[in-house]
């Protein structure tokens, strides 16, 4: 989607994207907890009914519980929230650094 400005140095395209439903989702997931909110928060960034975004929050719900989230009292009780996520290394027989 794009629209056409008229400056004083002539016409400029400006782009806009709306936000994949992931992205509205996302930003939906760190402002609120309640996943009836987050849906309408989402369906409002994407301008669609809260019925079809419903469904896609409660997966995206059920995925972020699996991740590891660990809060850590710092100093003068400020908490911030480390998430932990597994990484998969993938070896190979042939390793071109060490030449093995």
């Amino acid at each position: 989607m794009s629209q056409d400005w008229n400056t004083k140095y002539g016409p400029r395209r400006v782009r806009h994207d709306p936000p994949t439903l992931e992205e509205a989702i996302f930003a939906a997931t760190g402002l609120t907890d309640d996943q009836d909110e987050q849906a309408e928060i989402a369906a409002a960034l994407m301008g669609l009914p809260i019925e079809s975004v419903t469904a896609e929050v409660k997966k995206a719900g059920r995925t972020m519980a699996r991740s590891t989230t660990r809060v850590i009292a710092g100093e003068q009780g400020a908490q911030r929230s480390v998430v932990v996520e597994r990484r998969v290394v993938r070896r190979f027989g042939n390793d071109k650094r060490t030449g093995t």
